[in-house]
């Protein structure tokens, strides 16, 4: 049976100072998951007298107070702030420009990495003595924080800048699966050879990318990582924070990295609704086999979604026990393959995002050869057994 432990934080305020020591120290005795950035007394001791800057969001805390708060609070330089897709506070919709400013709440400088550029021009890095990467992640290939963070430590190391990552637990890090990626289908949403579930921590990604020279041009970043406290990949990790806006809760964040190949489709995943990744549908699918009804409407996450204002037939994959989803520890793709049998106009089916998410072509032909799941499944399985070994090298956390 897979561990449980739930970590139970209040709601994120902004603009506090913070007590971080005494609040980390209160944490330590209860035995529970210790995100990096709450254990201050392993990295506040590197940042004085230095000029720090942060790869960060509005997943950045520690307890329950910003962790740029908490840092200027304790008298720690943070001179900026660069900022992954969806914005520093986590406002923006997926694939929404955002705008570099300065932030009304610290009086930082936010540089964003989701605009007019993917990675930092090196005028963003002048002064810099050290970055801090403290975001997030969900352990998707195609969740784009670990692509920002990669050209982030690329021109970091080109500069001969430190990196510093404060780790989160991965929610999808109890398995490994899916196809791994063909470098000729490298994109934003996929730029490494590694499978779309690859079960690791963002740390632990970061010393991969480090590692295996995936920076480019014999590249190395000076690299530290402050590990979680008290975890393992197999536990089941109530998330303080969505971690972008259409991925609300646990049931979305679980259910991610297999919905997530429809925004390669015509299928609605549920944009524009109060659940994303939480149901599926289509107009065109027919109600006998797909009962559950809903419309996408325009929302500020989701201000043009597919399907907007149709009826979709489809399938609710809502759940008040989300912990029970802990039960798929494969790559679940039972619905993209009953979607593709039943909607009516095949042509119409793909859209050209689809090669990209899966980071090949072959997924879209097995499919469309009428290739069973474990014969799919079974294909994945030479390269990622090559992945897993190479895997074991950057390995922080037990492996299950």
């Amino acid at each position: 049976m897979k561990n449980i432990i739930l970590l139970l934080v209040s709601v994120l305020t902004l603009g506090q100072g913070c007590g971080a020591n005494e609040y980390a120290e209160e944490r330590e005795g209860d035995a529970e998951i210790l995100p990096g950035a709450w254990r201050t007394e392993e990295y506040f001791p590197h940042l004085k007298g230095k000029n720090i800057a942060l790869l960060g969001n509005h997943t950045s805390v520690v307890g329950d107070v910003h962790l740029t708060d908490t840092l200027l609070a304790s008298d720690i330089n943070l001179v900026k702030v660069f900022s992954p897709e969806h914005g520093f506070r986590g406002e923006a919709a997926h694939g929404e420009y955002v705008e570099s400013h300065t932030d009304d709440r610290t009086g930082l400088p936010v540089y964003s990495l989701y605009g007019a550029n993917r990675r930092p021009k090196p005028e963003y890095l002048h002064g810099i003595d050290l970055l801090i990467v403290d975001i997030q992640d969900v352990g998707a290939r195609f969740y784009t924080y670990i692509s920002t963070m990669t050209y982030v430590m690329e021109e970091l190391a080109r500069q001969g800048i430190p990196v510093l990552v404060l780790d989160r637990p991965n929610p999808n890090g109890h398995y490994v699966d899916g196809p791994v990626l063909d470098p000729s289908f490298s994109s934003f949403v996929g730029l490494h050879p590694v499978p779309v579930v690859h079960g690791m921590t963002i740390g632990e990604y970061a010393q991969m990318v480090n590692g295996e020279g995936w920076l480019g041009e014999g590249l190395r970043c000076e690299l530290q990582v402050v590990e979680v406290k008290n975890y393992k990949r197999d536990m089941y990790y109530q998330l303080p924070l969505a971690p972008s806006p259409n991925l609300p809760d646990m049931t979305s964040v679980l259910r991610y990295p297999g919905l997530c190949f429809f925004e390669g489709t015509q299928i609605s995943l549920g944009r524009g609704t109060d659940y994303p990744f939480q149901m599926y549908g289509h107009p065109d699918l027919p109600g006998e086999h797909f009962p559950f009804r809903f419309i996408p409407e325009k929302r500020r996450a989701a201000p043009n979604p597919p399907q907007l204002g149709q009826e979709c037939f489809g399938v609710d994959l809502r759940t008040p026990n989300p912990d029970s989803l802990m039960a798929f520890d494969y790559l679940d793709l039972s619905h993209l393959l009953k979607a593709w049998e039943h909607f009516p106009n095949k042509d119409a089916f793909f859209n050209n995002f689809f090669n990209r998410l899966a980071g090949t072509d072959q997924l879209k032909k097995q499919i469309m050869a009428g290739k069973t799941e474990e014969e799919i499944r079974a294909s994945w399985q030479p390269e990622l057994e090559k992945f897993k070994q190479m895997r074991k090298k950057y390995l922080i956390y037990p492996d299950n």
